[in-house]
């Protein structure tokens, strides 16, 4: 039996993309990037600073990371808590060791359980970006649009509340989209956004409501999937970003300015027998000419006007 014709038809089949989101376009053959200075690569932090309630939602899924047995889920939630109480501190002391300035990615419910940590960030210099509500806020088709635009402007107001300003960046959980989200996040007036993975450089996405940059935050090189997921080591996970630096560094040789971005959970790498590879990773990135720390709203102030 033969297909319907029709059944191969689709009014949006082109070379390139089928929405109109962006252009599809060859990295290898844009206009190279410049960044400030004499870097040649880029390295924005981004911590994802969580709230894990201890009833799960699975609507419209379990985020990742969230509790795993029976209620109440002690054993995870405590792991989680771990990295608010302890690891994100030892974090934040790694970092002004090589005087990195990083983006956190705060879920609301940090700025209203625990206001002294995102005071604290601020005190250090810091930005804050948004990460939902907490980890039951999550995004995904089935969310109305009515529903999602409440979900955002809470979380841009809980952490707004405390920081003293509001975020100009998001992140989502599990980087899931609905198909409204990078329209609802320009409706808000986000100028960022670090959910899309497709690429190694920031690029402009134009909705109805306005343009928002995409700041691509690599999940294979996370420190979730290379420790928590493939369960490699901290050291595992410190060689293949030193590896990456030097192929990127590579790169911007030949084609311009280069990011590799570090994306870290308190919770795993603030761990005392982790930290110490991160304080390595650091230090070594810091030394590298033309290697510098840049949090994510710096990207996209740098970015904004090179990239299509």
């Amino acid at each position: 039996m033969s297909l319907d014709p029709n059944y191969l038809v689709y009014e949006r089949r082109r070379r390139g993309m089928d929405h109109d989101l962006y252009p599809w376009s060859n990295m290898f053959e844009r206009q190279p990037i410049a960044w400030d200075g004499d870097t040649v690569v880029a390295v924005p932090i981004v911590v994802s600073l969580e709230w894990f309630p201890i009833q799960p939602s699975a609507t419209p899924f379990l985020a990742p990371g969230h509790m795993q047995t029976a209620y109440p889920d002690y054993r995870h939630y405590t792991a989680r808590e771990y990295g608010t109480r302890v690891g994100f501190y030892r974090l934040l002391d790694a970092f002004a060791a090589v005087g990195a300035k990083v983006t956190v990615a705060a879920n609301a419910a940090i700025a209203e359980r625990y206001p002294s940590m995102i005071r604290d960030i601020v005190a250090a210099g810091h930005e804050i970006a948004a990460h939902s509500t907490d980890m039951n806020g999550t995004i995904a088709s089935g969310l109305g649009k009515g529903a999602e635009r409440t979900l955002i402007a809470r979380s841009l107001d809980g952490l707004e509340k405390v920081a003293g300003t509001r975020p100009r960046g998001w992140l989502s959980i599990a980087r899931s989209q609905s198909w409204n989200t990078p329209r609802l996040l320009a409706e808000a007036g986000l100028d960022y956004m670090l959910d899309w993975v497709n690429d190694d450089l920031p690029y402009r996405i134009t909705t109805p409501s306005g343009t928002i940059l995409n700041i691509p935050l690599n999940h294979e090189l996370s420190d979730r999937q290379i420790v928590t997921v493939q369960q490699q080591s901290a050291e595992s996970f410190r060689t293949q970003l030193e590896d990456a630096c030097t192929w990127l560094e590579g790169e911007a040789a030949r084609f311009g300015g280069r990011m590799l971005p570090i994306h870290l959970t308190p919770y795993i790498m603030g761990l005392p027998y982790r930290i110490s590879a991160l304080e390595q990773l650091l230090r070594t990135l810091h030394g590298r000419p033309g290697v510098s720390f840049q949090s994510a709203c710096e990207i996209k102030q740098q970015a904004y006007s090179q990239v299509d």
